[in-house]
C-alpha cells in the first residue's frame, strides 16, 4: 500500500479548460519536432496498461523546471538558471523571454515553477516562482506578468511581485515553489523548509507559524490574503499560511473529481510523502516522518504518528525524490483515466498510481533509468503526457500511444 519494494513485470495545475482550437494549434506547432522525434528519438515501451512511444521534442534545455501550455499552442519552459524559454512552431526560440525580475540561481533555487491564470485566455496573466537574493539571503518569491511583443522577440510586461517569502536564509536547498490554482480561483504556493535542522523538532521552521518556511500558502490571484485563511486571526501566525509541517513540496495538483489539492514532498533518506491538503492541518515534518538522517540513518523526530499531525496518505521508502505531478484525464490513454503521475529525480522514473477514492491501490514505475531525472509532469491540451528531464542538457519529452 505504501510503495515499499514495488515491482513491475515489465518496465514500461489547477485544471482549466483549453479550447479545441488551442489543441489543434498545439499539434500544428509541435509537429516539426514530432516528425524528427519519430524518425530519430522515438522509443516504444510496453507498460501494464498501454504501449507508449516516448518522443523527444526539444533538447539542450539547461536544468528545465516547469512547463506551461499557452492557448495559441506555444509552450513556456522555465530553466533553473533564470531563463524563461518559449517553444514556437516546434522549435525553441534562440533568446529567452525578456522582462523577468532578477532571479538568483543558488543551489536548488532559481527560476522554478511557471503557471497560467485559469482565465489566462481573457486576462493574459502568467505566474512564476523563483529564488530572489537580498543582502546575501535567499528565498522563494512569486510574480506575475503578461507576454507581449512579436513572436520572434517576446517579453513580459506589467510585471509585479506578489509575494516574498520571509525570512530568507543562506541555505541552498528546499525552495518548494510549485504553483496551483483551485476551482475557486485561489492560488497556492509551496514553500520548502529551507534546510533547517530537523533535530529542532517543533522549533524547526516548518512547525513555526510565524515563519513561512515549510508551508503551503494561499492567496488571491493578485497576492491578497483570503479572508477565510485558517490562521488569519491567530496571534503571531503568518496569515498567508494554509498548511504547515512540510519539508519540500515539489508536486501539487487538483484532483479532477473532488477538486481537492494533492501534494507530494521530499523526505530525507526515505519518507517521500503524498498528502491531501486540509486548511490549517499540520503534516508533521520534522516531528513525524518515515525518513531518517542522511548517512547515519539515525531516526528523525518521535516516530511516524502524533495526535494533531497528519500522517501521509502514501509514502516511499527508500526515497524516489518526487518532482512534478499530474492527474490524467485525457482521451489518448483510456486505461489511465484518473491515474496520478509523479516524476522522480533520484528514482529516474515516472510513477503511475491508481486510485480508489482517496486510497492509492497500485503503483507502476515506468521508464526507470531510461530517460533520466524527471522534474515536471504535465498533461497537454492534446491529452498526451509531457515530461521535463532535469540535466545540464535536459529535454522536453512527450508520451503518445504507440500505433
Amino acid at each position: 500500500m505504501h510503495g515499499v519494494g514495488v515491482k513491475v513485470s515489465r518496465i514500461g495545475t489547477a485544471s482549466f479548460t483549453v479550447s479545441a482550437l488551442s489543441t489543434v494549434a498545439l499539434a500544428l506547432l509541435i509537429s516539426p519536432a514530432v516528425s524528427r522525434a519519430q524518425a530519430d528519438e522515438a522509443r516504444i515501451i510496453r507498460t501494464e496498461r498501454h504501449t507508449v512511444r516516448v518522443e523527444t521534442l526539444i533538447q539542450g534545455l539547461h536544468h528545465p523546471w516547469s512547463l506551461a501550455f499557452l492557448p495559441d499552442g506555444r509552450l513556456l519552459i522555465s530553466e533553473r538558471r533564470g531563463t524563461l524559454r518559449l517553444v514556437d512552431g516546434g522549435r525553441m526560440l534562440p533568446n529567452p523571454v525578456a522582462g523577468l525580475p532578477q532571479v538568483a540561481e543558488h543551489g536548488q533555487g532559481g527560476l522554478l515553477d511557471v503557471a497560467l491564470h485559469p482565465d489566462h485566455a481573457r486576462n493574459g496573466w502568467i505566474y512564476w516562482a523563483y529564488n530572489a537574493e537580498a543582502n546575501g539571503l535567499h528565498g522563494t518569491e512569486l510574480a506575475r506578468g503578461r507576454l507581449i511583443g512579436p513572436r520572434s522577440a517576446p517579453r513580459l510586461t506589467d510585471v509585479e511581485v506578489l509575494y516574498r517569502m520571509q525570512p530568507k536564509s543562506k541555505e541552498r536547498v528546499h525552495f518548494g515553489a510549485r504553483i496551483v490554482f483551485d476551482r475557486a480561483g485561489f492560488l497556492y504556493l509551496t514553500l520548502g523548509d529551507r534546510g533547517d535542522d530537523p533535530d529542532l523538532g517543533e522549533r524547526q521552521r516548518a512547525q513555526r507559524l510565524d515563519d513561512a518556511a515549510g508551508k503551503v500558502i494561499r492567496l488571491h490571484d493578485d497576492g491578497r490574503i483570503p479572508a477565510d485563511n485558517p490562521f488569519l486571526r491567530s496571534s503571531g501566525a503568518r496569515p498567508e499560511i494554509f498548511s504547515s509541517g512540510h519539508r519540500n513540496v515539489q508536486g501539487a495538483a487538483i484532483e479532477p473529481r473532488s477538486g481537492a489539492l494533492w501534494t507530494h514532498e521530499h523526505g530525507p533518506q526515505g519518507g517521500d510523502e503524498i498528502n491531501i491538503l486540509v486548511a490549517g492541518a499540520n503534516y508533521g515534518w520534522p516531528v513525524i516522518t518515515h525518513g531518517v538522517h542522511y548517512g547515519s540513518a539515525a531516526p528523525i523526530g518521535i516516530g511516524t504518528a502524533k495526535a494533531g499531525m497528519r500522517s501521509p496518505l502514501y509514502y516511499w521508502k527508500p526515497s524516489i525524490a518526487p518532482s512534478g505531478m499530474a492527474f490524467y484525464a485525457g482521451r489518448p490513454f483510456p486505461a489511465w483515466q484518473g491515474n496520478l503521475f509523479v516524476g522522480a529525480l533520484a528514482g529516474q522514473t515516472l510513477v503511475r498510481l491508481e486510485l480508489d477514492g482517496e486510497r492509492i491501490v497500485h503503483e507502476e514505475r515506468l521508464f526507470t533509468r531510461q530517460i533520466g531525472r524527471i522534474r515536471d509532469v504535465r498533461i497537454g491540451p492534446d491529452g498526451l503526457i509531457y515530461l521535463l528531464t532535469d540535466a545540464a542538457q535536459g529535454a522536453l519529452l512527450r508520451l503518445a500511444p504507440a500505433r
